[in-house]
């Protein structure tokens, strides 16, 4: 860790308003990023970027400065994530949509066919295989430090991202998007 990232935590621990913003700024778009993946949805990942900051700054005190500071507000991010997704699945699918009504910001712009298929694909996969597929592949992260984001064991790590991938090849061949053909599954 750097002194310049220790300097604004330890600011950060005395109350200083200006460095919470300055630790919000630095780490804001990483965060949002995964959870607009996780949840796909932006109004859900606002929310859930702003409770995740909450949490950091209310929990920094017990962060061990011996382990990096971006996969532990990652992990943070990531548990959040799962909260608002298991809240989701309990809402009525009538509730569930509320949101994207009432977001007046245009929608972003159709993809293509086949992104389609994959971000519906993605969508239907557990989401422990979904977070640790989306930040292998999409953040390059290694297995290590996804296995502390996401506080389980190197092993599990490589399990989840190759069932993703399994799974992901099987629905896009199951929907007709993937040709019948060998695939090199790493």
């Amino acid at each position: 860790m750097t002194d310049n990232l220790r300097g604004l935590i330890s600011r950060c621990l005395s109350g200083e308003q200006s460095a919470i913003g300055e630790l919000v700024a630095r780490y804001r778009a990483q965060v949002y990023g995964l959870c607009l993946r996780m949840l796909g949805q932006h109004q859900d990942a606002e929310d859930v970027l702003q409770e995740t900051f909450v949490r950091a700054v209310r929990s920094l005190r017990n962060w061990d400065s011996q382990r990096e500071f971006g996969p532990w507000l990652l992990a943070i991010a990531g548990n959040r994530c799962r909260t608002a997704l298991a809240a989701r699945r309990r809402r009525p699918t009538a509730l569930a949509n509320l949101g994207e009504w009432a977001d007046d910001r245009p929608a972003d712009p159709p993809g293509t066919p086949v992104v389609e298929e994959v971000r519906t694909a993605l969508a239907e996969l557990r989401d422990e295989y979904r977070q640790a597929f989306l930040l292998y592949h999409l953040e390059q992260r290694g297995y290590a430090e996804i296995s502390q984001i996401l506080n389980c064991p190197i092993g599990t790590v490589k399990t989840w991202v190759h069932r993703a991938r399994l799974e992901l090849i099987e629905t896009l061949r199951k929907r007709g998007t993937m040709e019948e053909r060998e695939h090199v599954v790493r």
